[in-house]
């Protein structure tokens, strides 16, 4: 099993009821396993706060519930979160957090495992497939035992790595009866002081357990040599130094004191190889161990197994130079509608106040429209910012740009705001009908849910009326005529005005493209104009025509539309 579809398989064997979630790699693929299993409800939420507050809610109502994010819908999720580590559960509550070291898809490299500390919540960190789902399992009987909910932390590499995976039955809890407890759960001043004595003797308690938890083991070997670990660098470790004594942590927060002070007693040497933040390796510090951690490891990226050889076991690798291979820069894929979008705001000469989605790609050439990008629902927070300190005429040339599912997460807020406090400004919503970014994940708008189901879809067209904007718009984005006199009018509104250009991503299942453009070599002026939005199915011939690669083409027209000589024809597939 992938990690991720163990850690799904986990929720299910757990006896979880309610899963709730945003999309987010690399932790998408959890919930797109959970939703198989009918006895499980399943649900995309609009973003991880909701995600959080939803298992909240069905935990506090007795039965075991789980939420599924990346490391920064942490951060989305971290009012609720952070709330629920002083009210405690009814039945259990897991969060599965996954973090991103090396940046595969991610605007930052945060440690979960900071957020824990602060927020008081204990973490268990697998290291296999196995352990994926087994420490699942383990979370849901901690939350429990301790009144507590866990995170489950994985990274890319676990989740998206596949390994060996026994599986058992579901075994179902009973539902915990629900009485009213306000001093519990609801968190006004005078009873949050009270629960936070709790959560302090809490955090104790746990660190003192911990020492005795199955998942914290000692592996005693070379004792010259130790190092404590956890998650995949264990795996990393077991492959470079395989004769070394190992304390494999499988709860890295809080940590087991004493089977830390242990296990370095029986060590020559200690190293503490942690990915991202120094965070178990300033604790150990802290109680006067002498070890080495990040003196010799760095805190960004990945590590690896060749980080140790070489760091610790002193080996000249000799790695050859990579082989010379054409650059392949990240591109919009063929017939994105993104590009037709973007292709008029870079003729207009149009800064874009950008977001978090495929629309990102926009910030790099050949379209070099994407000004900023800071986290989901900024743009157009950003964007009111921009208004609001330089005044109305210096946004004139400026628009926020924002996906349909990236609105409904944060950027309803957003807008709200912005016609609220009297904003100027013009916002345009890529609406290509999915959350293209993740794999193509259904949201509020598109009248699907995650099982499957058909539901009344959102008018994002009627809910930005619904704020009382007077200027909203709608256009394909592949008519460039109709969207460059759409832009030219509203950036020169001293209003707030939307434009919600839609068309379907490309690569939506079951879309069919009934045509194909082809060049006419004739008629080409060799101009070039057809290669500025950078769509790979076109390429520049050694005479300077061009060519098209039909397999390539989806025949969205935007080629033909740019060539004033008609040398690019659009034609029946």
């Amino acid at each position: 099993m992938l990690g991720n579809e163990a850690i799904a398989r986990g929720a299910y064997e757990a006896g979880v009821k309610v899963s709730a979630a945003y999309p987010g790699t690399p932790s998408t693929e959890i919930s797109e396993n959970i939703a198989p299993y009918e006895e499980i409800y399943a649900e995309w939420s609009p973003n991880e706060k909701v995600a959080m507050e939803v298992a909240i809610g069905a935990s506090i109502s007795g039965v075991r519930a789980m939420a599924s994010m990346k490391h920064v819908g942490v951060n989305v999720a971290s009012d609720p979160l952070y709330t629920a580590s002083y009210c405690g559960v009814n039945g259990g509550l897991v969060l599965a957090a996954a973090d991103d070291p090396g940046l595969y898809s991610s605007q930052n490299e945060q440690d979960t495992r900071c957020v824990a500390r602060a927020a008081m919540v204990p973490v268990l960190e697998p290291s296999d497939s196995q352990e994926a789902k087994d420490f699942v399992k383990f979370a849901f009987e901690v939350s429990e035992k301790y009144d507590t909910p866990v995170i489950v932390r994985t990274t890319t590499r676990l989740a998206h790595s596949q390994g060996a995976v026994t599986m058992e039955e579901r075994a179902v809890p009973q539902d915990k009866e629900y009485a009213r407890n306000p001093a519990k759960f609801v968190m006004m001043p005078g009873n949050a002081i009270g629960r936070h004595v709790y959560v302090e003797q809490r955090m104790k308690t746990l660190a003192e357990d911990g020492c005795g938890f199955d998942i914290n083991r000692a592996e005693y070997r070379d004792t010259s040599i130790g190092f404590i670990t956890s998650g995949i660098p264990y795996q990393y470790v077991k492959e470079a130094c395989p004769d070394a004594s190992v304390l494999k942590l499988g709860m890295v927060h809080p940590l087991p004191k004493k089977l830390i002070e242990e296990f370095a007693s029986k060590v020559e040497k200690l190293y503490i190889f942690e990915e991202l933040e120094p965070v178990i390796e300033e604790q150990v510090k802290s109680w006067g161990i002498a070890c080495t951690g990040k003196e010799l490891f760095t805190v960004q990226g990945e590590y690896s197994a060749n980080m140790i050889r070489e760091k610790i076991c002193g080996e000249h690798l000799g790695v050859k130079a990579p082989a010379k291979v054409p650059a392949r820069p990240p591109i919009l894929c063929p017939g994105c509608p993104h590009r037709s979008v973007f292709s008029v705001l870079s003729r207009l000469g149009i800064h874009a106040a950008g977001d978090i989605g495929c629309y990102t790609l926009g910030a790099v050439a050949p379209l070099n429209v994407i000004d900023t990008t800071v986290c989901m629902g900024a743009s157009i927070s950003t964007l009111h910012g921009m208004e609001k300190a330089r005044g109305k005429d210096y946004i004139k040339n400026w628009v926020a740009v924002i996906g349909d599912s990236t609105f409904l997460h944060t950027g309803v807020n957003s807008l709200m705001n912005m016609v609220y406090n009297q904003g100027t400004g013009t916002v345009i919503i890529l609406d290509n009908s999915t959350t293209g970014m993740t794999g193509h994940q259904d949201h509020a708008a598109t009248g699907k849910t995650l099982k499957g189901e058909t539901v009344p879809a959102i008018s994002i067209y009627q809910l930005c009326q619904s704020m009382g904007i007077g200027h909203v718009a709608e256009v394909d984005a592949f008519d460039t005529k109709r969207l460059e006199q759409l832009v030219k009018e509203e950036t020169a509104r001293d209003a707030v005005s939307v434009i919600i250009t839609k068309s379907p991503c490309v690569l939506l299942k079951g879309n069919v493209f009934p045509y194909k453009c082809r060049p006419d070599e004739a008629a080409c002026k060799k101009c070039g104009m057809c290669l500025k939005p950078g769509c790979p199915a076109l390429t520049k011939k050694a005479d300077g025509t061009i060519a098209i690669d039909d397999t390539m083409c989806n025949g969205c027209g935007l080629c033909g539309q740019l060539c004033k000589f008609g040398a690019i024809r659009r034609v029946e597939a």
